[in-house]
């Protein structure tokens, strides 16, 4: 028997303090809902399997409800469920205050309380469930790039600085130190060039955009009326899409840019994409690495030979091959020539060629101390 009636258990539906304040959160969703879109206080502890959901829809479909109501039960039912209930039970020791939803705050949510209950825990759940939530940040991210809205009015003006610099000058490492930064990289698992692309594979496109709303969210919450600073993107992130409403506010936005040295440039990338990339990929692939490394940066460079050109392309896979066969001899150093030879021919004159046309939005330009004190001063 359930501890508590029905009617007693409780129910949250103040969606913005729930995401404020970082509320732990059960997804009670299949395995394959949850990796189509899902928030980052959540971890997924299904009701059912995505087996198991399947066979319930399709019964649902050619049965009904109360029909596929009963072949959960019978799908869920003694060890299955003591495990599932024993998941929920050990997270909730670990997070007290946490709540749980399943996909619209219909019966799995319902049912995965009841069972909660029954085992002397009261969960609260989520009325409206994922979607409400999601829907929630959908809008507010809309509502705060529009200009007009209502919403708007006591919030400043300017609501973004774009930080921008030739690739090197280390724009997300500056961003990062701002309360008011929002990392739109991390956001999306991808550092945004060729060479950017994560060994662990990117969230879903809904993560990156629930997570983007929640920071402004943040933001907006501790540091009201302080403008927020984006790194330069361009719309597309990897595999992965700055939300429109939010890439068109950026394109009008005014720009900072920081301005480096070459060689201090070199350097940073020599570091990041050589040096960290190739013990991470060490970590991640074990004795694959090597094998692994070489070949990232082989298909990388092999990303960007239509706009550096076939002749130069195979040049620069020349000077990238040689450094790959000494890397151990040399310490790594001989990469740098192959960075510097692509940093000079691709990404300089792209770099150059796209700020060009946006020359009227620039503000301030400075070294990476200028820029920091330019933005805690005015931003």
């Amino acid at each position: 028997m359930i501890s508590a009636p029905l009617t007693t258990l409780p129910l949250v539906d103040d969606y913005h303090q729930l995401l404020l304040d970082g509320t732990p959160m059960i997804d009670v969703r299949a395995p394959i809902e949850f990796a189509t879109g899902s928030l980052p206080n959540a971890v997924n502890l299904p009701l059912m399997s995505d087996d198991e959901r399947h066979q319930v829809g399709i019964c649902y479909k050619e049965l009904g409800q109360q029909a596929a109501i009963e072949l959960g039960h019978q799908l869920v039912q003694g060890d299955v469920k003591a495990q599932r209930i024993e998941a929920w039970q050990s997270f909730m020791a670990d997070n007290p205050n946490a709540v749980l939803y399943c996909a619209r705050g219909g019966l799995r949510s319902q049912l995965s309380q009841e069972w909660l209950a029954e085992a002397g825990i009261q969960c609260p759940k989520v009325t409206g469930g994922y979607k409400s939530l999601r829907g929630f940040l959908f809008n507010y991210l809309n509502d705060y790039c529009q200009q007009d809205h209502p919403l708007n009015k006591d919030r400043n003006p300017e609501k973004f600085i774009i930080l921008s610099g030739m690739t090197g000058t280390g724009k997300t490492d500056i961003m990062l130190q701002l309360e008011t930064g929002i990392d739109l990289e991390g956001a999306a698992n991808h550092k945004g060039s060729s060479f950017g692309r994560p060994l662990n594979g990117q969230p879903a496109q809904i993560d990156v955009e629930n997570r983007i709303a929640l920071d402004l969210l943040k933001i907006e919450k501790n540091h009201s009326g302080k403008t927020v600073i984006l790194e330069d993107e361009s719309r597309n992130i990897g595999a992965r899409h700055l939300p429109p409403c939010l890439a068109d506010l950026m394109a009008q936005s005014p720009i900072v840019v920081i301005e480096l040295p070459l060689e201090e440039r070199i350097d940073r990338l020599w570091q990041e994409y050589v040096i960290e990339r190739y013990h991470n990929t060490l970590a991640y692939h074990g004795d694959r690495g090597e094998e692994e490394f070489a070949q990232y940066l082989v298909d990388s460079l092999l990303r960007v030979k239509k706009r550096l050109g076939g002749k130069r392309t195979q040049e620069i896979l020349a000077l990238m091959e040689s450094a790959i066969a000494i890397q151990h001899t040399d310490d790594f150093a001989s990469h740098r020539q192959w960075l510097n030879a692509l940093t000079v021919d691709y990404y300089d004159p792209m770099y150059s060629y796209q700020l060009g046309k946006k020359q009227e939005r620039v503000l301030f330009r400075g070294d990476r101390a200028e820029i920091m004190e330019w933005l805690e001063l005015e931003a």
